[in-house]
């Protein structure tokens, strides 16, 4: 399978918009650059009005994104752990003050 990159696309985008003038189908657009026609709406969808330049930023901020995700995810768990062993730390000690 034959990942492209964000700029790629929006190349792929405009050539496709220029064969759409000169009265080509999408069925025959899409076989001649090897992909499906969902694909190319796909695309159109994300990338219909950017330049390759804002393709580029798209990708990166997606990228930085996913990366935070991970962090607030990772640090969630690791708050969620520290109150577990808090509570069940409070828990003992009032146990222990009882049994006197």
């Amino acid at each position: 399978m034959n990942r492209r990159k964000p700029e790629q696309i929006v190349q792929l985008l405009h050539q496709v918009d220029e064969a759409l003038g000169q009265g080509k189908q999408i069925e025959d657009i899409c076989r001649e650059q090897q992909i499906s026609p969902a694909t190319y709406h796909r695309w159109k969808q994300k990338y219909g009005g950017l330049n390759v330049q804002d393709a580029k930023r798209l990708k990166a901020l997606e990228v930085e994104n996913a990366k935070l995700k991970r962090l607030l995810a990772e640090a969630m768990l690791a708050n969620d752990a520290l109150q577990e062993y808090v509570s069940k730390k409070h828990n003992g000690s009032q146990a222990a003050s009882v049994d006197r």
